[in-house]
């Protein structure tokens, strides 16, 4: 039985799962006793089983078998799936599954088996692995990978094309013959494409034409089991065509009408021709041309790139009274159809168009633009240069009256009269501007006489030819130097020249020395410049330290011009080796122009004429005011102020503190004035002569009046100081102090004191002892 066993082992699986343990030698102790074992193997049925078995559970897959000889001998099995999914029977060692197995779930199970001893659960042979392996049924429809597969194929394209793929898949064992093969069929637009087995989709006509048909949508039915009815599923493919350029522009109208007024610009938009094109936006490249008619050189066609459409612009001025209406025909095509996929019809589409000039009340124009004249400058002689001319374009011909709008150089230039005559109101001087420009404007007068509100203009353009007129001036250097120990041939300095002329390119400058009497030489370079040397050598500084040589320089003009004009050069200390160490500064030499000193003697001119009258007006109000003085004293513009110091006040800070009332008084007809009695005067004076002291001082007074009034050398408004009177009246005697110091006076001063505060420095002088020492 043995043997049968193990050549059914070895028919079904040449290969056990674990082959570590097919032979084993293993000593093992029993009952205090050793023994020699013997040579054992696992011995079962290669185990396979399929899926999805419709007979009731459990469903036998395989026995295992050992050749161990053990009565208590038991079965078990161990893994993942052990003892749920599948059991074994611990006798018999068969192996049962207690659930329906699906090989697209799992395909295969590994378990381990292993033989115990069921009184001590001793292994009996070490644990052997096996595979239990699920047989394949053709249970699994084709599944499309998706449902919706979307293609795209350029229209008219040849037959077979490819447009898509499709894809689906049997989870069926691909290495069980029949079970995972998948074909596809077209069900649906079976007429315009198929499929192969490899799920391609292509074309099967050649006359796809998106322009009738932009999509089509086909089914696709996958099935396995080739030859018999299968099981299948079906998908979805929508296809579209892609546009191709193979249809050429039509005129959506046979002819097109246009009102334009004449005074359009050029390149404006006169009117849009429009045409169809089926294909899409990307394939449309319209060209207009002309068919016939003669205004390829009046007007253009330009393709709108957005809207195809074609617009006509003028390529010059229309004129209502010379053409009032253009008729031509006008072409569309498309330059870049595919001809191998063109239609027929004809490839041409033809389309009249009328342009309708309707008049408007145009500007004049002027004959000739622009206008440019030739004047020489300061030439007296000239006073017209030419005339403008414009006209009225339209039928009512009106005449034309010309004003000048702007000036370059702004002022009264140039001129034009109301008939466009040009005309210069002075001579032109280039120097100031060798050229002006004027813009002259052209207006109709309408039959009111009013002028029109629209007028063209024209430049004019006036250039001043030039004349000899200015003499060469020197560009002065920097301060020009030299040495005082020179060599003779010694360059000092290389001048030039400028002229405000206009110099010809032959045109040169001469140099020379006013003078041959000085230190200096002048040498030519013959190239518009000259240089300064020296002539003998060794300067004195003691002499001279600033040179002045004067320079003639001349142009060779017509007539030739000439001007003197002065370098200042400075004499210098030098060490040994040339170089300079002292010099004395001077003021920088500047040319004056001519108009400077003119500008200059005017100013001069105008401020000694302002003096001069300045000084006769107030001589003359000088002897006004002495000729009033003599027809008498009453005249009330004659004031003179007379300060006296009779009443021994506070001296010169008291100018303020008299009423120059008391001495008006006196003036006016030699009435007296009636006696005001001082601020002071309330000091108890020593009795005396009243009358002396008063009569005393308005004698005084009138002689002093009586020398400034005759006096005439004097100016109005005198001012009389008198201190040669001290009056008769004062108590203190004389205020002198050149003997106070020494006096023995023993009068007291106190009362000093009492006058008021223009007394306290008196006060307190004459108040203190006289042994205090005074600061000053």
């Amino acid at each position: 039985m043995n043997h049968l066993i193990l050549l059914f082992s070895l028919f079904l699986a040449p290969a056990f799962a674990d082959k570590e343990s097919q032979k084993t030698n293993q000593n093992f102790s029993s009952n205090n006793a050793s023994h020699k074992r013997l040579k054992r193997d696992w011995i079962w049925n290669q185990m396979h089983i399929k899926e999805e078995i419709d007979t009731p559970l459990p469903h036998h897959v395989g026995k295992i078998t050992s050749s161990v000889r053990n009565n208590n001998a038991k079965y078990i099995i161990e893994g993942e799936y052990a003892n749920t999914i599948f059991k074994v029977e611990e006798t018999s060692g068969d192996v049962y599954a207690f659930e329906r197995l699906d090989r697209e779930k799992k395909a295969e199970y590994e378990l381990t088996a292993l033989i115990i001893d069921r009184r001590n659960n001793q292994s009996l042979e070490p644990p052997s692995k096996f595979i239990i392996k699920v047989y394949d049924i053709n249970d699994n429809v084709p599944v499309f990978v998706q449902k919706v597969f979307n293609g795209s194929v350029p229209e008219m394209s040849p037959v077979g094309t490819s447009v898509t793929k499709v894809t689906a898949v049997d989870a069926d064992d691909p290495t069980v013959t029949g079970h995972a093969t998948v074909t596809y069929q077209v069900i649906k637009g079976d007429e315009y494409f198929t499929v192969d087995d490899s799920g391609v989709i292509s074309t099967t006509r050649a006359d796809l034409d998106r322009e009738n048909q932009s999509t089509y949508e086909i089914i696709v039915k996958a099935k396995d089991a080739p030859g018999s009815s299968g099981d299948s599923s079906t998908a979805t493919v929508i296809i579209t065509l892609t546009d191709i350029n193979d249809n050429f522009p039509v005129f959506k109208h046979p002819s097109f009408h246009f009102k334009v007024p004449e005074n359009i610009s050029v390149g404006g938009e006169v009117g849009r021709v429009k045409v169809e094109d089926v294909d899409e936006p990307q394939h449309r490249n319209t060209k207009y041309s002309f068919v016939r008619g003669d205004y390829r050189d009046t007007f253009e066609i330009v393709a709108n790139p957005f809207t195809n459409e074609g617009i006509i612009r003028p390529k010059k001025p229309l004129d209502f009274e010379k053409v009032a209406e253009y008729r031509f025909d006008i072409e569309a095509t498309d330059p870049t159809v595919d001809l191998r996929y063109f239609k027929s019809g004809g490839s041409r589409s033809i389309s009249t168009v009328t342009i309708e000039v309707t008049d408007v009340d145009e500007p004049p124009v002027f004959t000739k633009l622009p206008y440019e004249f030739k004047v020489r400058e300061n030439d007296p002689e000239i006073r017209t240069l030419g005339s403008v001319w414009a006209h009225d374009p339209d039928a009512a011909k009106r005449k034309i009256r010309f004003i000048r709008r702007r000036a370059s150089p702004n002022g009264d230039y140039i001129r034009v009269s109301d008939t466009g005559i040009i005309q210069l109101p002075k001579p032109l001087d280039r120097e100031f501007s060798s050229s002006y420009n004027i813009t002259v404007a052209a207006q109709e007068i309408l039959e009111d006489g009013r002028l029109s509100d629209r007028e063209s203009h024209a430049q004019v353009h006036v250039i001043v030819t030039d004349e000899n007129d200015n003499a060469p001036e020197l560009v002065y250097p920097e301060e020009p130097r030299v040495c005082e120990n020179a060599a003779p041939g010694k360059v000092i300095v290389r001048i030039s020249a400028t002229d405000k002329d206009e110099i010809s390119p032959r045109g040169f400058f001469k140099y020379s020395l006013a003078t041959e009497d000085s230190n200096f030489s002048l040498v030519e370079n013959y190239d518009n410049t000259a240089n300064i040397t020296v002539k003998y050598g060794q300067f004195n500084r003691e002499l001279a330290k600033i040179h002045y040589l004067p320079v003639i320089i001349s142009d060779n003009g017509d007539p030739e011009l000439s001007s003197t004009n002065t370098l200042v050069i400075s004499v210098c200390k030098c060490n040994e080796k040339g170089n300079f160490t002292f010099c004395e500064e001077r003021a920088k030499q500047v040319g004056v122009s001519i108009q400077a000193l003119v500008a200059i003697f005017i100013c001069i001119f105008t401020i000694i004429v302002f003096f001069a009258v300045i000084t006769l007006l107030i001589l003359l109000r000088k002897r006004h005011k002495k000729d009033l003085s003599g027809l008498g004293r009453n005249v009330a513009e004659i004031h003179e102020q007379l300060v006296t110091y009779d009443e021994e006040g506070g001296g010169e800070m008291d100018t303020t503190s008299y009423d120059v009332s008391v001495l008006n008084s006196v003036r006016k007809n030699g009435i007296k004035p009636e006696a005001v009695p001082s601020p002071y005067a309330q000091v108890q004076k020593p009795p005396g002569n009243i009358t002396s002291g008063a009569g005393e001082m308005e004698m005084m007074i009138e002689v002093k009046k009586d020398e400034a009034d005759n006096d005439r050398d004097l100016l109005p408004y005198d001012t009389l100081h008198i201190y040669g009177y001290e009056g008769a009246e004062s108590i203190a005697e004389s205020l002198s102090s050149l003997e106070s110091g020494s006096s023995d006076s023993d009068i007291d001063y106190d009362f000093l004191n009492d006058w008021g505060p223009r007394f306290k420095m008196l006060a307190e002088l004459y108040g203190s002892e006289p042994n205090e020492d005074f600061v000053y």
